[in-house]
Formats: structure tokens, sequence, C-alpha cells
């Protein structure tokens, strides 16, 4: 059972490194409705999302720059791909969700409409191991909330 354990954290290491190495969607959108910034002074870890809303306030699209630690620009990456296509009530359902993981490293009370996404996000799941590392985690989300409350708003990690 171990040898199991340690083969899916040494995967989780790797999905997070490439992320963090390589992210997906590092970019500054052209065009957005949104955007905020979020900066945790503790560690330096500094984030801005953007935000292009679709029919129906579905985010379309979401983009961030980041500089930080290999955690906080996987986790903005992965949120940037797990929210694109979905509603701010999603989004914002999904951040609870995260948050929850990200802290305790399960998320029980997550609904079976989330668990696709979360699954995505899950290489995330042994933060909780850290404590001082969820705020690195969590960050890019807090300013995807900051976005979704309005334009131009700063955010800070917990």
């Amino acid at each position: 059972m171990s040898d199991s354990f340690d083969d899916l954290r040494d995967l989780y290491q790797e999905v997070i490194l490439d992320h963090g190495r390589h992210p997906r969607h590092g970019t500054r959108l052209a065009a957005f409705d949104a955007t905020a910034k979020g900066d945790n002074p503790m560690c330096g870890d500094r984030v801005q999302v953007w935000l292009a809303y679709g029919p129906g306030e579905t985010i379309a699209q979401a983009g961030f720059e980041a500089r930080g630690c290999a955690i906080s620009v996987a986790s903005a990456d992965l949120m940037a791909e797990t929210v694109a296509g979905r509603s701010k009530t999603d989004a914002r359902a999904l951040f609870a969700a995260f948050r929850e993981m990200a802290r305790t490293g399960t998320c029980p009370a997550c609904e079976a409409s989330l668990s696709e996404p979360l699954d995505r996000l899950a290489p995330l799941s042994g933060v909780h191991e850290y404590p001082s590392r969820v705020k690195c985690a969590t960050l890019p989300w807090h300013a995807l909330i900051a976005a979704l409350d309005g334009a131009d708003k700063e955010a800070s990690s917990e």
C-alpha cells in the first residue's frame, strides 16, 4: 500500500512541477471583463487573474500572470483550466470545495457535480500537510473570487 501511495505522491509532485514550470494559461487576456490581483507578502507570491465572460455570464476564458512558488503557479494554471466554461456560481462552489481540500486533504462535503473538476485539482490536495503552503495554493483562487466580485480588486491570501 505504501508503494502505491508514494507513486501517487510522486505523480502529483510531477503535475505540480509541470504546471509550475510550464503554465498553459499563464498569459494576460487581450480582452477581458474582470481582473484582480492577489498578494501573499509573507512568501512573496503574487498573481493577477483575468476573466473573459461568455454567454450567460459563464467564464469563457481565464488567464493569469504569477510570480511565486511552483504550488502557487500550478494552482493558478489548474484553476484557469478548471473554471473555463463554468458559471460564476460553479466557480465559487469550486473555490469553496478546493479550499476545503487544500486545508484538509479531503472534501467529504463536495457535491457529485464537483467531483470531476476536483479530480483535476487533486495534485494540490497534499498541501494540507504543510499549512504554510495552503496560502500558496489558495491565493490564485482568492484573486479569482475578487475578480468575480468586480474588476480591478485586490485579494490577499487567508
